[in-house]
């Protein structure tokens, strides 16, 4: 694995195949790898199975990080898996395999993805790691969060540079990270 080249993605486990957010996460994935990425997600169903299929069809490698406090079998288009001990675990390696990340759209799971890398990037616990949100899902919370901290004269990271970005499709998410990843 070179530096640079594992981008994680976070969503939820909900969507099917033929579903409009399991179409956006395959086509996310298919980006990723035409662009050079292995793509690393949580390896489960909905957007993680999408992702690593798409990245798969396009020819891409994918990694899963899992864990054995799911229960639960990887998907069939993962090439590298690694079970954690517990979700913790999990989350800070799914963290650690990143040097980009994209969060889809999902709920309670891919939220708390979203805040500890958000959080990390804030607090200069990891480094500038580029950060995409994919749709205008995230935007309510991400710009509440903006304003609260501008309000408070936060000193931190978010008050002096915007550290998650904003992508309208996958094409333009993928773009937005070869892009910051070939400058570093």
């Amino acid at each position: 694995m070179s530096p640079g080249n594992i981008i994680t993605v976070f969503g939820s486990a909900r969507p099917q195949a033929g579903e409009a957010d399991y179409e956006e996460a395959r086509q996310l994935g298919g980006e990723l790898a035409r662009r050079g990425f292995q793509v690393c997600s949580g390896g489960y169903t909905g957007v993680m199975e999408a992702v690593s299929r798409g990245a798969k069809e396009a020819g891409g490698r994918t990694i899963a990080i899992t864990s054995t406090f799911f229960r639960t079998q990887a998907n069939t288009w993962v090439d590298e898996e690694h079970a954690a001990s517990t979700w913790q675990e999990r989350l800070f390696e799914l963290i650690r395999f990143g040097e980009g990340f994209v969060a889809c759209k999902g709920g309670t799971g891919t939220l708390v993805e979203l805040a500890v890398v958000w959080e990390m990037l804030n607090k200069g616990v990891m480094a500038g790691k580029p950060f995409v949100t994919l749709g205008d899902f995230w935007s309510p919370i991400i710009e509440r969060v903006r304003e609260v901290e501008a309000n408070h004269g936060s000193r931190w990271g978010e008050a002096r540079t915007r550290l998650v970005r904003g992508a309208q499709n996958p094409a333009e998410a993928a773009a937005y990270l070869a892009e910051t990843l070939a400058k570093r």
